[in-house]
């Protein structure tokens, strides 16, 4: 059969192919069971799918497609410009495209971060920074640094060294026999639930920074490599910020013991909460940073690994290479895609419009949804808000596992609403709690965001009036 029978250009059908594969699609969808919509065009930030519906995407899929998804003619001439070398060795060469995208995307850190290395994946990036974490310490000739501290309800990726990292159990618990066991877990800065009703800001933080304090002794101080963390947790625990001097007070505890602070902003950074990235809302830099979603935009997959003065400087002085690579790294279209991504946020000042709308999204959804029973929680920075459910807003209830609350809303929002949403749960204690994720592109108009919070509020409505009928909640609103 010729490669032109299977798929019909021009009604974009792959009927052929539905109709002579046994399970319906070759491909394998989240839902091994369901043959998902087609996805056939977009405008702007609505998706147009095969089966007539027009998807307003309010969360950009998971943080991801920052500029919306309407064809960007700068980036299709970036890509064009790139072909000149579509790929290039990085043991032995480097091109254009990466360079000058680490220069910027260094430039970005304000002196901050001195080194970037490029990859096609969040979880890509991470291990290498836990990697590059441990290198630094034995170029030191401290070889006795085994142990990493991370958080509960915390999410770093899919691997197997990223969700030992992890602190979801819904999203490692059938893995947890293959991996490593050198991850130790504190309890989340997650104020909503974890904040004593008589604590100020001062008093909570430092109750934190003694739950990280406790642990290095625990483990014994000399035995950390790194602590690790989001500055702005995302899909563990729906858009929660870190609470005001918190970010300072970890960066005192692993300094005190010579570790290194690694923050984790793949969701949250790249311009997400109105900042290029998350942790310069407090003027506190990490030691080595992961960006990546909002980095290519959707387009190209692309991620990064950035590093500071002191981590470049004990890697040029000792055995002057990462013991570490991967075959795509510093992939020159990819780094053209991430290069006209952060020119097009400086040049349209995108991030002066999330700083500006980020605060009309929130206050619009305090607005319509403050009042509602099952609404226990509005949080986040910029475009990137989280909607906690509870059962009870006084007793901050979660909902039972069993009733997948978080995938209900995420279902009548995409079928009543035409409304995409990021969903998640595990917010209370990695198994139970469910949230919503609101996080439009840069480049939304405020209508836009009335829009999106006006099928949100409707979406919330219709989710919880069919749990009252079933009698899964005692109220309405």
């Amino acid at each position: 059969m010729a490669p032109s029978a299977l798929i019909d250009d021009e009604s974009n059908s792959v009927e052929v192919i539905f109709e002579t594969h046994p399970f319906g699609s070759a491909l394998l969808h989240r839902n091994v069971n369901e043959q998902p919509p087609l996805a056939l065009s977009a405008t702007g930030n609505v998706i147009h799918l095969d089966n007539g519906f027009n998807m307003l995407d309010g969360s950009c899929g998971a943080a991801v497609s920052c500029l919306g998804h309407g064809h960007l003619p700068r980036l299709g001439e970036a890509v064009q410009g790139a072909f000149k070398m579509f790929y290039a060795p990085s043991l032995d060469y480097s091109t254009w495209p990466p360079e000058k995208c680490a220069e910027v995307l260094v430039h970005t850190t304000i002196g901050a971060m001195s080194k970037v290395i490029f990859y096609s994946g969040g979880s890509e990036a991470v291990e290498a920074g836990v990697k590059l974490a441990k290198q630094y310490h034995c170029e030191l000739g401290d070889w006795g640094r085994t142990r990493i501290i991370a958080r509960q309800q915390s999410y770093h990726g899919a691997t197997l060294g990223c969700l030992a990292l992890s602190g979801h159990e819904g999203r490692k618990r059938i893995f947890k026999c293959l991996l490593p066991d050198v991850v130790s877990h504190i309890p989340a800065c997650n104020p909503y639930y974890d904040r004593y009703s008589e604590e100020t800001d001062e008093q909570y933080v430092k109750r934190k920074a003694q739950e990280l304090e406790d642990e290095f002794q625990r483990l014994g101080p000399k035995s950390v490599i790194a602590f690790v963390m989001e500055p702005v947790v995302g899909a563990a625990l729906g858009c929660v910020p870190a609470a005001p001097g918190y970010l300072g007070a970890m960066r005192d505890v692993c300094d005190r013991h010579g570790a290194l602070l690694i923050f984790d902003e793949v969701m949250c950074g790249i311009g997400r909460t109105g900042k290029m990235h998350a942790w310069q809302h407090e003027g506190v830099a990490p030691d080595i940073q992961i960006v990546g979603k909002g980095l290519g935009a959707g387009i190209q997959a692309l991620s990064a690994t950035l590093f500071n003065h002191r981590v470049a400087k004990v890697l040029r002085g000792g055995s002057g290479t990462f013991q570490h690579g991967h075959t795509y790294q510093n992939h020159p279209i990819a780094c053209a895609v991430g290069l006209e991504v952060l020119n097009i946020i400086r040049d349209d000042r995108l991030l002066e419009n999330v700083e500006c709308l980020g605060h009309l999204l929130e206050d619009l959804l305090h607005e319509k949804l403050d009042s509602h029973p099952n609404v226990g929680n509005i949080r986040g920075l910029g475009f990137f808000q989280g909607i906690a459910f509870v059962v009870d807003k006084a007793t901050k209830q979660p909902f039972d596992v069993d009733l997948h609350v978080y995938q209900r809303f995420h279902e009548i929002a995409k079928q009543k609403c035409q409304l995409y949403t990021y969903p998640g749960n595990g917010t209370y204690d990695g198994l139970s709690g469910d949230h919503a994720i609101i996080a439009p592109p840069y480049n939304a108009t405020e209508d836009d965001i009335r829009e999106i919070v006006d099928r949100f509020a409707k979406a919330v409505t219709a989710c919880f009036d069919e749990l009252a009928a079933e009698g899964a909640v005692t109220t309405t609103p």
